[in-house]
């Protein structure tokens, strides 16, 4: 059986064209306005949402979402306010949702609690940055369990061996997606055309190896980098860019239109 973000990634290939992931850090500005923004991300054309958990040492992530995290958490966010965000989401969209975040707060919750709270919210998959993927089979398993999958993350820097080891581990438990980091460094950089463009192909291999679709995130802030990065991927991550939308809005309003102006381009660029 076929799940969201798989029926995603088949709906944009037949139509020729490519899905577009966008991350929020949920609770910032608060949690009322992360659930309007993520419906107003999925009703702008997004066809899979990362809803991200803040977390105080968000290591993979630039200024921009590292000071989203610090004002969600200034406010309660957390693990537990994600979920119900999420929750709300999905009684209000279709899109798939992937839960973004760190291993700490799954680890302190419990792998097998966190894994059936977010089914119960109606996620469909775990984004864990610092879970290498040796380390990741407890969590694959229960997540298989409940029709939930985790979705691996590669780096340039990843050897040609890790990525076969991912093809492995790609034929044992579900993997709808795979996530091509385009540079090394942390998220919110702009990265020129041309390197997003070699990310691109570089996504593309890992496709060929792994035989999942493959997207490219980091650097990608405009509809000429999505366009460069999803040439020959399957589709682009956006998230500091629209992180940055919500940080300088002055209203809720205004918000809400800027983000939903950012993801209508995107949407038209892939």
């Amino acid at each position: 059986m076929s799940t969201r973000i798989e029926d995603a990634f088949a709906r944009r290939a037949k139509e020729g064209r490519k899905a577009l992931v966008t991350y929020l850090c949920c609770g910032d500005p608060d949690e009322a306005e992360s659930i309007e923004l993520a419906v107003a991300c999925a009703r702008a054309g997004a066809d899979v949402l990362e809803l991200g958990a803040p977390f105080s040492d968000p290591t993979a992530d630039g200024p921009a979402i590292a000071r989203a995290s610090q004002r969600a958490l200034a406010k309660g966010g957390g693990l537990s306010s994600t979920l119900r965000v999420a929750r709300a989401v999905r009684e209000r969209c279709d899109a798939a949702i992937v839960l973004f975040g760190y291993y700490n707060p799954l680890f302190v919750r419990g792998e097998e609690e966190v894994v059936a709270r977010a089914a119960e919210a109606g996620i469909d998959a775990f984004l864990c940055v610092d879970l290498p993927v040796d380390e990741s089979v407890p969590l694959r398993t229960l997540a298989a369990a409940r029709g939930l999958s985790v979705i691996p993350l590669v780096a340039p820097t990843s050897r040609a061996d890790r990525v076969t080891a991912l093809a492995d581990v790609a034929k044992r438990f579900p993997m709808p997606f795979v996530y091509y980091v385009s540079m090394t460094g942390v998220t919110g950089g702009a990265g020129a055309a041309s390197v997003l463009a070699e990310a691109g192909t570089q996504a593309g291999r890992v496709r060929d190896v792994t035989g999942r679709p493959t997207v490219v995130g980091f650097g990608i802030d405009s509809a000429e980098g999505a366009r460069a990065a999803a040439a020959s991927s399957d589709g682009v991550v956006v998230g500091s860019a629209i992180v940055r939308r919500i940080e300088e809005g002055p209203s809720a309003e205004a918000r809400l239109a800027a983000v939903t102006a950012l993801v209508s381009e995107l949407r038209a660029a892939v």
